[in-house]
């Protein structure tokens, strides 16, 4: 008896020891998501009067499809570029406008499926749209896709003004006809915001701020945008009419992974 009790507690040690070196690998696996640093907070939090139309969550983009990290529709921004934006807001609602985001925070893994898709030549189903007059072995070169985006760094949003009161966008459906981003306003995809001269995303010289093909109207308008948010500090980027950041940044040199969700924000309001 004391050999056969001998000889079983042997067995249980070694397969115990088994089990505990094959649990490692399912361990590692289980490991949490990143979440957003204590002053990362969602718009709709500081401003829940800020139009949120959260383009990279819908199959609406130049990609075509939902984009990696994306797993709801939330603007997350640090907490004083989401607090300049209120500011930028009240001024807009007491002449008859609102803000309307597309996008604020973007995860890094949310860059490189814009690379990965950039590096895809055969998949061209959004070019009609977004890229019309673009190759798209120049993305890259022409400054449309990078491997890093200011967006990662929590502080730059893509944003719009929608003329109160507001109307509904209509939604997307996959596969349906295109028509080039700087089309006529009434002939390209249809958007609730004032007439900026091209859509949001439009990969086109058009899209520049200044451009001066851009005039009247669209030009006023671009202009009530970038002076608006310039005047509460935020920067226009010179190639994209809705492309602004806070300045200074709270993390210059930091690029962020956590996904774009509520849980990201650890229950922080």
């Amino acid at each position: 008896m004391t050999r056969l009790s001998t000889t079983l507690r042997g067995l249980v040690t070694a397969l115990a020891a088994v089990l505990a070196v094959t649990a490692v690998p399912a361990t590692a696996q289980a490991r949490p998501e990143p979440r957003a640093p204590e002053d990362f907070v969602a718009l709709r939090s500081v401003d829940p009067t800020i139009i949120e139309e959260m383009r990279y969550v819908t199959a609406h983009n130049f990609v075509g499809e939902r984009v990696d990290g994306y797993r709801q529709p939330l603007c997350i921004l640090t907490r004083p570029a989401a607090e300049a934006l209120h500011r930028a807001q009240t001024r807009l609602l007491r002449q008859g406008y609102s803000l309307k985001v597309y996008d604020c925070y973007r995860p890094q893994r949310a860059v490189d499926h814009f690379v990965r898709w950039a590096e895809d030549l055969d998949d061209q189903r959004m070019k009609a749209e977004f890229y019309p007059e673009v190759d798209k072995t120049r993305l890259f070169a022409d400054g449309y896709i990078a491997e890093k985006s200011g967006h990662s760094r929590g502080s730059t949003m893509d944003l719009t003004l929608v003329r109160l009161p507001a109307k509904p966008t209509r939604p997307y459906h996959p596969g349906q006809t295109l028509v080039p981003c700087f089309a006529p306003q009434d002939e390209r995809f249809p958007d609730n915001s004032v007439d900026m001269g091209t859509g949001y995303d439009c990969f086109d010289t058009r899209s520049h701020t200044l451009d001066p093909r851009i005039q009247g109207a669209q030009h006023a308008n671009r202009m009530l945008l970038k002076n608006t948010l310039e005047d509460v500090g935020l920067v226009n980027l010179p190639e994209e009419w809705w492309h602004f950041t806070y300045k200074p940044e709270p993390y210059p040199d930091t690029y962020f992974d956590f996904p774009v969700s509520a849980k990201s924000l650890a229950g922080r309001r």
